[in-house]
């Protein structure tokens, strides 16, 4: 299967496993720990097929439900996690975060949600799996060694401007007493700037948020009137080391959506969409 991507400059980050014909992208920096698995799923391996071909693992965009089902054995198989174990969030682009426990094991995936409007899930309980889905938007793993706590949480523009990641960090302060200095946090597969185009509307917004200098809002590529290239995975990086006060932190270093050939995650327009997800 050929795995090509167009890398980043920076440091070598995660690394690209196979089994069973389905690929995964894993972080270095957590697979030091045997009690913890992290995956984030590509476009191969899966049986949906055209747009949605082949591991499309979101059941809202139109794709036949037993297909993603389907998908989502295939992947665990391959890592070794069941279907039951997984607890799939429900991203509506809040900032709320909430605690799963093995009483939430299967929800989002194999029955109903207890919950809804939730884009940050964490636990500290074995055997659970946490699940988050993604299309452009950003994903932020949160690992605490010390307590042996995770947290998935989905960072879009809003989430983004809200600050989820501060959100994620103080539920699990106060839930688990993770401190930050002691947590390792990545930045997933997301959009780059190069490829995500935004109005003054929202590139107003970051400014005032984050500074003209900061370098998260861009000039235009094309030099388009009113238009702006947005680095929402810099954004997520200065919300971590300077709002949350994680040190630790470490970003994929390959430009995603520029490689449509191995991921979901895309811009544009669209009338039809899949997805990819991570576990954590």
């Amino acid at each position: 299967m050929d795995m090509k991507l167009k890398k980043r400059p920076g440091a070598e980050t995660t690394t690209v496993y196979e089994n069973n014909g389905v690929p995964r992208i894993s972080y270095l920096s957590l697979e030091k720990y045997p009690w913890l698995f992290n995956g984030f799923s590509t476009r191969f391996g899966g049986v949906s097929t055209g747009y949605y071909a082949s591991m499309n693992l979101a059941f809202t965009v139109g794709d036949d439900r037993e297909k993603v089902l389907e998908n989502y054995r295939l992947f665990g198989e391959s890592v070794g996690i069941s279907r039951e174990q997984m607890v799939f969030s429900d991203q509506q682009h809040t900032t709320n975060v909430m605690e799963v426990t093995r009483d939430n094991l299967g929800e989002g995936i194999l029955k109903p949600r207890s919950f809804k409007d939730i884009d940050g899930i964490m636990t500290n309980e074995p055997g659970v799996c946490l699940v988050t889905s993604y299309a452009d938007c950003v994903p932020l793993y949160f690992v605490d060694p010390v307590h042996k706590a995770i947290a998935l949480s989905h960072s879009g523009w809003r989430g983004t401007i809200g600050n989820i990641c501060r959100n994620t960090v103080n539920e699990m302060h106060r839930l688990y007493g993770s401190n930050p200095s002691e947590m390792i946090t990545c930045i997933g597969p997301s959009i780059c700037a190069d490829c995500y185009e935004v109005g003054s509307d929202v590139a107003d917004v970051f400014i005032e948020a984050y500074g003209m200098d900061s370098g998260v809002v861009l000039p235009h590529n094309g030099n388009v009137p009113g238009k702006y290239q947005l680095d929402l995975t810099h954004a997520n990086f200065l919300n971590m080391q300077k709002q949350a006060s994680l040190t630790k932190t470490f970003l994929f270093p390959t430009c995603v959506p520029a490689v449509t050939a191995n991921s979901f995650i895309h811009t544009g327009l669209h009338t039809e969409s899949a997805e990819a997800c991570v576990h954590l």
